[in-house]
């Protein structure tokens, strides 16, 4: 997997994250590091672009929520405490969508994860960057 992070300029300050290749259980904590280094530096929004990444593991729904919760200023759950994590993101799924860490155009294998795990609820999926970046306060 590759990650290529990009700056963009909407009413807030975004980083753009791109994601090549599959986020799973090999990579996923490659995502949450460098989500992790873009908050150490100033970010606090987040887009995530998914145009390239094919498929997402339950390992990257994990890496999803951590990013949310890093951007929001919280510790996420320990990736190793396996079903802790898991059921963080049950508790969090359905407090609405979150505000710092949104979605772009997840491949249809990753749409449907998300669909399956309810986390359509908690992240804001858009399909054209410039409304992504537009839609940050």
């Amino acid at each position: 997997m590759e990650i290529i992070v990009y700056q963009a300029q909407g009413k807030v300050p975004i980083s753009i994250l791109t994601i090549k290749g599959d986020l799973d259980g090999a990579t996923f904590q490659e995502l949450i590091a460098k989500a992790q280094e873009v908050y150490e530096g100033g970010a606090r929004y987040v887009l995530l672009d998914m145009a390239e990444m094919p498929f997402m593991s339950s390992a990257g729904l994990v890496a999803l929520h951590s990013i949310a919760m890093i951007m929001s200023g919280q510790t996420p759950p320990n990736p190793e405490d396996g079903w802790g994590a898991f059921r963080q993101i049950d508790r969090d799924r359905d407090s609405g969508k979150q505000r710092h860490v949104k979605l772009l155009s997840p491949q249809p294998p990753v749409d449907r994860a998300l669909e399956k795990t309810g986390l359509k609820q908690f992240f804001e999926i858009h399909t054209d960057r410039e409304a992504a970046i537009a839609s940050f306060e």
